[in-house]
């Protein structure tokens, strides 16, 4: 049996992620958004949409740029209260104990605890309703190097990295199979 939803986003799990900000006025923030991804890989681009309610929407809108800091297991609780507290009324940074960590192209501040921080440039704003989009090119990535196995790639499982599904933080701990593995030959021993 099969039931049918009126139509909505049911395109879970999404990545949780925690956008810093920051303005020429001195105004800095972090937010939680659950509504990004890759868009291009040449040039490289990724995307966040954010309400225009929000408080960073200001801040990225004046700067142009932001930094999107992957979560892992460590940082969920934070990347909640990031969500859900306002910038207006707090300074996450202060009050979460959150490291800032100077970024290499943007003004804005990158997250030291992320595994992964994501520069970005601003391209374009589309207007799409109760969200805006945020296109953007990157424009500098940092890792943390104890997340990198022997090949030099990064290691999700050592990362233990987080996702979102209706409303629940929900941790990746599991390989499955690699690109290709489907179709991949077997190698015949002699």
């Amino acid at each position: 049996m099969r039931i049918d939803f009126k139509p909505g986003n049911m395109l879970y799990p999404v990545p949780v992620v925690m956008v810093s900000c920051a303005d020429s006025e001195g105004r800095s923030d972090i937010v939680t958004v659950a509504w990004t991804g890759t868009i291009c890989t040449n040039p490289p681009m990724v995307y966040i949409s954010l309400r225009p309610s929000r408080y960073s929407y200001d801040i990225i809108k004046k700067s142009g740029e932001f930094v999107i800091n992957l979560t892992n297991e460590k940082l969920v609780k934070i990347a909640d209260e990031c969500g859900v507290k306002s910038g207006r009324d707090i300074d996450k940074w202060k009050v979460l104990k959150i490291e800032q960590l100077p970024s290499k192209v943007v003004a804005a501040s990158s997250i030291k605890e992320s595994p992964v921080c994501i520069e970005c440039k601003v391209e374009d704003i589309i207007e799409l309703g109760s969200h805006h989009m945020f296109i953007a090119k990157v424009v500098a990535v940092n890792v943390d190097a104890k997340y990198m196995d022997e090949k030099n790639k990064f290691d999700l499982t050592k990362a233990d990295m987080v996702v979102y599904n209706h409303g629940e933080y929900i941790g990746l701990s599991k390989v499955l199979g690699t690109f290709g593995y489907s179709v991949k030959k077997k190698k015949i021993r002699k």
